[in-house]
């Protein structure tokens, strides 16, 4: 399989929707854009790794936080509380289990379903 992430990044429309573009073993590739925060929550038994590739993005933890900028990444622990912040449009990559739910146990209305990433 050959890919491009900046393709993929063309094909995303709307902020906080993961779209999934590929699968190592048990772990899925997905890229978004986002803007604005996302929500707290957690995955309890997935860790998340985060990669910029655009703009930057800040994880805020409980008492404390992150800040992603252009080629750097980042792992977000499972069971750690977490909420990602982009002021400006930004582009990232994920690199997570393929069990993993978008935001936790939480629910909002910028929750995307396992069947819409893949779309």
């Amino acid at each position: 399989m050959i890919g491009n992430f900046l393709s993929e990044f063309e094909k995303v429309t709307d902020y906080w929707s993961p779209r999934v573009v590929a699968q190592v073993n048990d772990q899925y590739v997905k890229v978004a854009k986002i803007k604005g925060d996302l929500t707290w929550h957690k995955h309890d038994d997935e860790d998340e790794l985060f990669y910029v590739v655009q703009g930057s993005v800040t994880i805020e933890y409980e008492g404390e936080a992150v800040t992603l900028n252009k080629g750097d990444f980042h792992v977000v622990p499972k069971g750690k509380m977490h909420n990602p912040v982009a002021e400006e449009e930004c582009w990232i990559v994920l690199v997570e289990p393929v069990a993993t739910k978008h935001t936790g146990d939480v629910v909002t209305e910028k929750t995307k379903s396992l069947e819409d990433q893949l779309a």
